[in-house]
């Protein structure tokens, strides 16, 4: 890596010339991007070298500057490197020699040393479980379950190019009263269909009789008290129930792994509530005989929260329900189940939850439980919150009148992409199974990208037409950057991933620079991307890489260059091309070599 190796160089030169001890830490000596490409390549600060020399940070900038003009820096063959240092208050500016320079990320690029996929030298190995999605089986998978969907699917990509074991998980919610409205609603109104008899997708089916049972149970209350017995019947392990409940989840789940298919959504273990919503009561009783847990006068038994979860109204420590007085578990008590069960599965360093924020209150309930009882892991633990997805008013309408299905609003972002594909080749014909392959791609980079391009932490309200836009903050823009790019290679006769022998020296312009040392980041975005747990950083690179592109493509001639300029040129696209692709595909978007 670029970055790396002229630190490696500075500080050996800098020991040399007298100027550091052996024994000064090298991280002293972290070189940055400077954010304005007019000062220079690279960046030394000096705030930590001045500490050392008891000096300004200002003072010690222009001493190594000096050591780096100096006849000695010349003589170690530094001036191979850079071409110029200024001292610039606290900081170095460097400007490198393009043949060092964009011969450095052009070689780390074919090398493959920095690529997703493989283990960070010097980094532990660790094992990760990513639990998310965790649908419910009464309904099709809605919008915010894509939220989440591509936010987990993407952070397990970033896991994974730093080097981790990721084990990607669900919680499928298979059990419940929610789940036996459907199948109430389904056997008294629904007259023997199938998915198969009337043609609509498993989930959806199901969904529609979800929908059925609400309508229904406003004229007829009672209607509730019957799905209530049908959990009862549930519970008792009743064969007719239980057969009807296994029809409709195999149904549902039919359904759903069809849309995960479609976005990418994979898993490598799935849980299922109704194997696991009896676990953690022994855990609960466990903790009750040691006196973790008591009793409340009602025979529930509870857990005092510690003092940070604050009073409550009476000026009590807040306290939260783990078993109820009839002895039945609570969801929380099947969650601590659940997390012991997994750690016990797996030798686990890291758990994260993706689940949505109306949830962090539980979370932080659930570790602080799993604390007091001992369970040294819990630090382990950790919930990614993300916050609410909508659409605009009127932009669309769901089966249920209130969320947006996942399957409809693909279809809607799709038929927009097609629409635009076909006026754009309305002069060279498109085939039908190309348009639909195309539009297909288009529409999934457009939602996946403008649910990834903010941070968790925010809001989204979605807007189909403008996530199609390509010539704003999208995926398709990032799609079209690169199309342009492969339109090059091919026009000029250049494999993508065949190495060329070139000359960088013959590079250097305003654009060509700015592309390149853009391209240098690649490595820091991905890490602070896994450290923040964040894919919006990644979003974000993509689309500046995606600019500087398209300024370069504007600015310079590549394919009526001289021969020599022309190859270097293509070198660079060919390195534009490499990173976007990869960048893009830790996000779960695939990539057009045409648009």
């Amino acid at each position: 890596m670029l970055k790396n190796k002229l630190e490696s160089i500075l500080i050996e030169f800098l020991r040399e010339s007298g100027f550091l001890t052996a024994d000064i830490q090298s991280d002293l000596l972290k070189l940055e991007i400077p954010p304005n490409l007019e000062w220079g390549d690279l960046s030394l600060p000096c705030f930590g070298l001045a500490k050392i020399k008891k000096k300004s940070p200002v003072e010690v900038a222009e001493e190594v500057a000096v050591l780096l003009r100096s006849e000695k820096a010349q003589k170690d063959g530094l001036s191979d490197k850079v071409i110029e240092v200024k001292a610039m208050g606290p900081y170095v500016n460097l400007k490198l020699k393009s043949k060092f320079s964009f011969g450095e990320i052009y070689n780390d690029v074919f090398a493959k040393k920095t690529v997703a996929g493989a283990t960070l030298a010097g980094k532990k190995r660790e094992q990760v479980m990513l639990e998310y999605l965790s649908p419910n089986t009464n309904k099709p998978l809605h919008l915010g379950h894509l939220r989440n969907g591509v936010l987990g699917m993407s952070l397990a990509n970033i896991l994974e190019a730093r080097g981790e074991d990721v084990l990607k998980t669900t919680l499928i919610n298979d059990r419940g009263v929610h789940i036996c409205k459907s199948m109430l609603a389904w056997k008294k109104f629904g007259n023997g269909d199938t998915p198969i008899s009337t043609g609509v997708k498993g989930d959806h089916f199901v969904g529609d009789y979800y929908v059925k049972f609400a309508q229904e149970a406003e004229v007829n209350p009672e209607l509730g008290e019957e799905a209530q017995l049908m959990l009862k019947k549930w519970e008792e392990g009743d064969e007719k129930v239980r057969k009807i409940w296994q029809r409709m989840n195999d149904w549902v789940w039919d359904g759903f792994k069809k849309t995960f298919k479609v976005f990418g959504f994979k898993f490598d273990v799935i849980y299922k509530e109704s194997e696991t919503y009896r676990l953690g009561k022994d855990i609960v009783l466990e903790g009750l005989r040691k006196g973790i847990f008591q009793k409340d006068a009602k025979g529930a038994v509870i857990f005092v929260l510690p003092r940070e979860f604050g009073l409550d109204e009476n000026g009590q420590r807040k306290r939260v329900t783990l078993l109820r007085a009839d002895g039945t578990s609570v969801y929380l008590t099947q969650d601590l189940g659940t997390a012991v069960k997994r750690m016990n599965d797996f030798v686990l360093d890291k758990m994260i939850y993706v689940v949505a924020s109306e949830q962090n209150y539980h979370f932080k309930v659930l570790f602080a439980v799993l604390k007091a009882l001992g369970y040294t892991w819990a630090n382990k633990l950790f919930h990614l919150s993300y916050e609410m997805v909508y659409l605009p008013e009127g932009k669309m309408k769901s089966r249920e009148g209130k969320v947006v299905d996942a399957d409809d609003l693909l279809e809607e972002v799709k038929n927009l992409a097609k629409k635009g594909l076909l006026e754009r080749h309305s002069e060279k014909k498109l085939s039908e199974k190309e348009a639909e392959k195309r539009s297909l791609k288009i529409a999934l980079a457009a939602i996946k990208f403008y649910l990834l391009r903010v941070n968790p932490s925010q809001t989204i309200n979605f807007n189909p037409e403008e996530s199609l836009s390509f010539e704003g903050f999208t995926g398709p823009y990032c799609q079209y950057a690169y199309a342009r790019g492969s339109k090059l290679l091919r026009d000029g006769g250049v494999d993508l991933k065949e190495k060329l022998e070139t000359d960088f020296s013959q590079l250097g312009s305003r654009s060509e620079r700015a592309l390149l040392m853009l391209i240098a980041r690649r490595e820091e975005k991905i890490k602070m991307a896994e450290e923040d747990f964040n894919p919006a950083v990644l979003a974000n690179y993509a689309f500046e890489l995606a600019k500087a592109f398209n300024h370069f493509y504007h600015q310079e001639s590549i394919l009526k260059a001289e021969t020599g300029l022309k190859k270097a040129r293509l070198a660079l696209v060919q390195t534009f091309l490499l990173t976007l692709e990869e960048v893009l595909s830790l996000l779960g978007i695939e990539v057009l070599a045409e648009m």
